[in-house]
């Protein structure tokens, strides 16, 4: 069993590593070969273009890094968070909930890399709706992140249930055996 779980945590550090190389990869080529920092814009389909942002603050643009003291802030504070994922992660056994860890890992890397290299970190997809923008822009470090979270609680939501329903059908089983 103990073999299972070593795996379970290798998987989810291999797909950390991926989540946090891809989001480097496509920030690289839209910068680079898109050249997305002058164009500011490309329209690829009718509901999601390429439009350059640079986030110098954390979620919805909260906690602004206007120097260099408040940017090594973030840094170290989203550096933090990471490490307790890690642990996290690394504490964790069933993959589903690793695989969360690992998603939000992964994403905070990237985004960490492009704040302590470039001092914000580059968002690009843009999904809309004719004028109307569920999201703010983003990039694939913040879908993962985002992904993450959402199958962190909804595994604990919809687990912790079912644990708490068998729990009561083995206790109410050892009554009826009892008696």
């Amino acid at each position: 069993m103990s073999e299972l779980f070593t795996r379970n945590r290798l998987i989810g550090l291999g797909i950390a590593a991926a989540i946090a190389l891809i989001d480097q990869i496509v920030k690289w080529y839209v910068i680079g070969p898109l050249n997305l920092r002058n164009v500011r814009n490309i329209e690829l389909l009718p509901f999601f273009d390429l439009t350059y942002t640079e986030n110098r603050g954390i979620s919805l643009g909260m906690l602004q890094a206007t120097n260099i003291e408040m940017r090594l802030a973030l840094v170290a504070l989203t550096a933090l968070i990471a490490i307790v994922v890690l642990v996290w992660m690394m504490r964790e056994k069933w993959l589903g909930d690793i695989i969360g860890l690992a998603l939000i890992l992964g994403g905070a890397i990237g985004n960490i890399r492009d704040r302590w290299e470039l001092g914000y970190v580059i968002d690009y997809a843009d999904f809309h709706i004719g004028a109307f923008r569920p999201f703010l822009i983003f990039n694939i470090a913040d879908a993962a992140i985002t992904i993450g979270v959402v199958i962190i609680l909804a595994r604990s939501l919809f687990v912790r249930e079912k644990d708490e329903h068998s729990d009561a059908g083995t206790k109410s089983r050892g009554v009826q055996t009892e008696n």
